[in-house]
């Protein structure tokens, strides 16, 4: 079988997505019956059928499900590759670190004191430090396990520490020196706020859903949610919040992450200067 072009799989792509043919051809610029052309050829090629076509538009086949999953995959990587390198040919630029906003704060600047090199930092909100790490818009990452998606990647381990609870300050609770998973997890005036899985569905729970640490802040400061946290990352809290250790929550591991395949002397540099930082003082937690 002759190999895919990207140019068809990103024909495939929008009339998959949009499971009408003119809509896709809008989209896409262009006239609807090379379009049409285009993706007949493909199923020829494969020798399976993609679509049901219909008179209000097209339903995809199992078979177009899985190309579908697959060409989102196979064009991200090509545009992650653009990316990288495009960056690679440019001497001058700094190196990209993504860490989800209020995390590890003293860790970061401590990092970015010791860096060799210019370093420009990227902020994200929780669980997209992958999603940049993998498509080029960023060379490294400060992640956190269990709670991020390390998969495919190179890493090194910096530090661990334990969690807090932050709560509103007018809450019972906040008066309290330490706390349990039992005691947070069963209030029922506080619920605990939820945050997305990996794959972008929520836990069940009464607690608000939140995607956004602004969100979050927030809600907590009003008196609607609760959340439980790494230690370091409390450098966000209001002066409404009050943070209380949970002493029987999981411990969490700071790693800084790269892609598997890098040859970057800058981030090899990088990353032994974060390993030096966790051979030095601890950071405080």
């Amino acid at each position: 079988m002759h190999d895919l072009e990207t140019r068809e799989l990103r024909y495939f792509v929008a009339v998959a997505e949009e499971l009408h043919f003119g809509r896709a051809a809008d989209r896409l610029g262009i006239a609807q019956p090379p379009l049409s052309r285009a993706v007949r050829q493909l199923e020829q090629r494969l020798g399976v059928p993609l679509l049901d076509r219909n008179r209000r538009g097209a339903t995809l086949t199992d078979a177009g499900e899985v190309l579908l999953r697959e060409a989102r995959t196979a064009l991200d990587a090509v545009a992650a590759a653009a990316r990288r390198t495009r960056r690679a040919g440019d001497p001058n630029r700094p190196l990209v670190l993504v860490t989800k906003a209020g995390a590890s704060h003293e860790l970061l600047q401590r990092l970015l004191d010791t860096a060799a090199a210019p370093v420009e930092i990227l902020l994200c909100e929780v669980g997209e430090q992958a999603g940049l790490l993998r498509d080029g818009h960023a060379d490294v990452a400060l992640m956190h396990r269990p709670f991020d998606d390390l998969a495919g990647f190179d890493t090194e381990d910096l530090c661990v520490e334990g969690q807090v609870a932050i709560l509103p300050a007018t809450h019972p609770l906040a008066s309290h020196d330490r706390l349990t998973l039992a005691d947070v997890q069963n209030v029922p005036d506080l619920p605990i706020a939820r945050w997305p899985r990996l794959d972008g569905t929520y836990p069940d729970g009464p607690g608000p859903e939140v995607r956004t640490q602004s969100k979050l802040a927030q809600l907590v400061a009003l008196g609607r949610t609760l959340l439980v946290i790494p230690a370091s990352s409390r450098a966000w809290q209001w002066p409404e919040h009050v943070a209380v250790p949970v002493v029987d929550a999981p411990d969490v591991t700071t790693v800084i992450a790269w892609p598997p395949n890098s040859r970057s002397r800058a981030v090899a540099a990088l990353v032994r200067a974060a390993a030096d930082l966790r051979e030095q003082a601890p950071v405080r937690t």
